[in-house]
């Protein structure tokens, strides 16, 4: 597995949803339960820097406080970062996004790709997961179901008018 790739492609796909064009419904609730189009960008911004704490933790450089933040609180976790951010305007979560989503890029950069696929390394995500494994379902699958949430949200934004 190309790990870096992975997350690349993961990430432009949701960028592929946002384009600016058809952007009229972003604060609108309802993209994703009661969340926005805006809400769910500031929700994978959180992720982006939970994954910068685990690279960071499998580094060995330590926990990070987003890290401990997502392990603690679970899923209570989603509604506290997206409420955090609800000041923001969209361009500032998805700056923040984009900004955490060139470090992950940086730090995963550093792991080779046997490091990427030994099971064992996130014991608290399960004892036989890499992070090769992680990368796939907890980033590039949650990027890509929201992607699609976001296009149908879309879509159903446009036929509305």
């Amino acid at each position: 597995m190309n790990a870096m790739d992975v997350v690349r492609f993961g990430h432009l796909t949701l960028l592929g949803t946002l384009e600016p064009s058809a952007m009229d419904v972003i604060d609108r609730p309802g993209a994703c339960g009661n969340w926005s189009v805006k809400d769910i960008v500031a929700h994978l911004g959180s992720y982006e820097l939970v994954l910068i704490g685990i690279l960071d933790e499998v580094s060995g450089d330590g926990s990070s406080t987003i890290l401990d933040q997502y392990r603690d609180l679970g899923p209570e976790f989603n509604d506290a970062e997206v409420i955090k951010r609800r000041d923001q305007d969209f361009d500032g979560v998805l700056n923040e996004l984009n900004r955490a989503h060139g470090t992950v890029l940086e730090r995963l950069s550093t792991f080779t790709p046997e490091r990427l696929g030994f099971g064992g390394t996130i014991p608290w995500y399960g004892d036989e997961y890499s992070l090769d494994d992680l990368l796939v379902y907890m980033y590039y699958g949650h990027k890509r179901e929201h992607a699609a949430q976001i296009a149908v949200f879309r879509e159903a934004g446009s036929a509305k008018r």
